[in-house]
């Protein structure tokens, strides 16, 4: 049996409000997915120290301070020098347009998620690009 995608939410930077990651992080846990939620207030560092200790296939990350160019990227930089560029990183909170196009293509963030967006949305976009070794047998 194949284990459950493992997601990692976390809160980077100095961002206090955190509804909207607690309902992504339930709807991940309803969809079947192990969820760890960090809390509040983790460094980039602690980010990717947590998913790789964790194993997780996915990294979803809320951000609401405006500092998502800074701190986003990070995790990224931290990601790729520590091996972990298999994860699958969505975001999610106030993001413009521009700023989103820049964070995929140039920064290699899979999807960004603004505010409304579906549970169903997410779920899916996440269980469609978690990359899975192929199973012998």
């Amino acid at each position: 049996m194949e284990r459950p995608i493992r997601v990692l939410v976390a809160k980077p930077g100095l961002d206090g409000h955190d509804r909207g990651a607690k309902v992504i992080a339930r709807a991940l846990r309803d969809a079947g997915m192990e969820v760890i939620y960090t809390g509040l207030q983790q460094t980039p560092q602690m980010i990717v120290e947590a998913a790789l200790q964790e194993d997780v296939d996915c990294i979803g990350l809320s951000i609401l301070s405006g500092a998502h160019m800074t701190l986003l990227p990070k995790i990224m930089q931290l990601l790729k020098a520590n091996e972990g560029d298999d994860v699958l990183v969505v975001a999610g909170g106030i993001i413009s347009d521009e700023d989103a196009r820049s964070l995929r293509q140039e920064h290699g963030i899979a999807e960004i998620f603004g505010p409304g967006a579906s549970t169903h949305t997410i779920t899916d976009f996440i269980r469609a690009n978690i990359k899975r070794p192929a199973v012998e047998g």
